[in-house]
């Protein structure tokens, strides 16, 4: 199912029986972090550092690297991300909540959902807990794929585990790379944030206050947009 792109001033509904929902950006703002450990590595590596944030957003690490460093082998950038893991995972200062994060989060209690991340387990547990946000019993992280976004794996994964179909899934993502996984996946986006309008989501929001959950008597969820 597809839907034309709306500016986040418009009113819309979405019914879903599931939700996939991206962590950086979409319920934690790290984005202070992300910013001092890619403009260090792009400097160490002799490339522009406003041009290599346009690339990291929504993939691992590796898979950015890929992009920014064509010509360099596969196992130099696994390590390298390895490390820069590391980095990521020891700095949470600036990590804070999307506003309406957390009680959007409390809505979803006991309905279909899933986090679907390009962090690992220790960088997601940590980020989700130093923005004070519970982690969802069902979790995609980068250990569970085989490629990163904008490969669908992760959203397929999640809509598996959860045993519901890709087009009754709603995906929530702020990154191009996201945008267009969700999207390769067969479900329909939610953009949260001003990076996400650019890439052609269905519905478009600020931030996660202008989201309503309402769960539905048939087992559905309506996604108020306001």
């Amino acid at each position: 199912m597809t839907a034309t792109a709306r500016p986040a001033a418009t009113p819309a509904v979405l019914t879903a029986r599931a939700l996939l929902l991206d962590m950086d950006g979409t319920l934690v703002n790290s984005d202070a972090v992300v910013e001092r450990i890619w403009r260090r590595w792009a400097e160490r590596h002799g490339l522009d550092p406003d041009e290599v944030m346009k690339v990291v957003h929504g993939r691992q690490g590796h898979a950015s690297m890929a992009v920014l460093l064509p010509d360099r082998p596969v196992e130099q950038n696994l390590a390298d991300n390895a490390r820069m893991l590391a980095e990521e995972t020891a700095d949470m200062e600036g990590v804070v909540a999307i506003p309406g994060a957390p009680e959007f989060l409390a809505s979803l209690r006991g309905l279909p959902h899933a986090l679907v991340t390009s962090a690992d387990v220790a960088l997601s547990t940590a980020r989700m807990a130093a923005a004070g946000l519970g982690l969802p019993d069902v979790r995609i992280t980068a250990e569970s794929v085989g490629a990163s976004k904008p490969d669908p794996e992760g959203f397929l994964k999640g809509a598996a585990e959860l045993g519901i179909e890709p087009a009754d899934c709603v995906v929530f993502e702020d990154s191009g790379a996201g945008i267009a996984a969700g999207r390769a996946a067969g479900m329909r986006v939610v953009g949260v944030g001003p990076r996400a309008g650019f890439h052609g989501p269905d519905v478009t929001v600020r931030d996660l206050t202008q989201v309503r959950v309402e769960p539905a008597a048939d087992g559905t969820i309506r996604l108020h947009i306001a």
